[in-house]
């Protein structure tokens, strides 16, 4: 493959591509339908249930952990036999509390690789979701240093990603979209005109599974497995 000259802009996603995100959300819905204790429904189907509401919650209140805690209450009142009482809302509270509760915990080799790259190219951090959340731990996570710009947006889709280049004044053939989710980071910025480096992570977010779109005629889309793989091509 490849390597590309000094001087390539990089837009980075942040959650599950810098730092650990959706294992944690994971381990919070994994504690919910086990307290949800549901005998007509399998776990599976539950899940089902809650993947749905989510999409519905998306759309209406956007990304983060109180969109994410709507849809936990959401999916327990359509599920469950009894109401929902204040006890059971606050342990639903509870397994959403837990999730903004954990430490920043880098994906190996990121700050390291960061670094490195900031050091021959343009780097802007391109993330989705609640504009206090992401900010506050992109903070944490000792990074902000390294990025030239932050972009915090509702959704990552065509438009958005439009309007990111045409802000920055992007030149497309040396832009590129880096992050693990087909659906938000490679598929639409590929639609976009820039190239797309998809890293591959075993705990993607299920509502950000999607086939990776081929890279049009003068495009590239890298797959890696690895964050700091960057350095053999950047």
């Amino acid at each position: 493959m490849p390597q590309f000259p000094p001087g390539q802009t990089l837009l980075i996603d942040a959650d599950d591509t810098l730092w650990e995100n959706n294992i944690y959300f994971e381990r919070a819905i994994a504690a919910f339908i086990s307290y949800l204790n549901h005998h007509e429904y399998t776990p599976a189907k539950v899940r089902k249930a809650l993947n749905d509401v989510e999409r519905e919650t998306i759309l209406a209140h956007g990304y983060g952990i109180s969109s994410f805690t709507r849809s936990l209450v959401t999916c327990f009142e359509r599920l469950s036999p009894a109401p929902v009482t204040e006890e059971k809302a606050q342990r639903i509270l509870g397994f959403a509390r837990s999730i903004v509760e954990q430490e920043i915990e880098l994906l190996p080799g990121v700050a390291e690789t960061l670094a490195d790259l900031s050091s021959r190219h343009r780097l802007i951090l391109m993330t989705k979701g609640n504009h206090a959340e992401q900010a506050d731990k992109l903070a944490r996570s000792g990074l902000s240093g390294l990025f030239s710009s932050v972009e915090i947006v509702a959704e990552k889709d065509p438009p958005t990603y439009r309007q990111v280049i045409a802000r920055h004044e992007l030149l497309p053939h040396t832009s590129w979209m880096i992050g693990n989710s087909p659906r938000s980071d490679i598929n639409p910025a590929l639609a976009a005109g820039i190239h797309a480096v998809f890293l591959f992570h075993k705990n993607t977010w299920e509502l950000e599974h999607s086939t990776l779109d081929p890279a049009p005629e003068g495009q590239h889309l890298l797959e890696l497995d690895s964050f700091a793989k960057l350095c053999d091509f950047f």
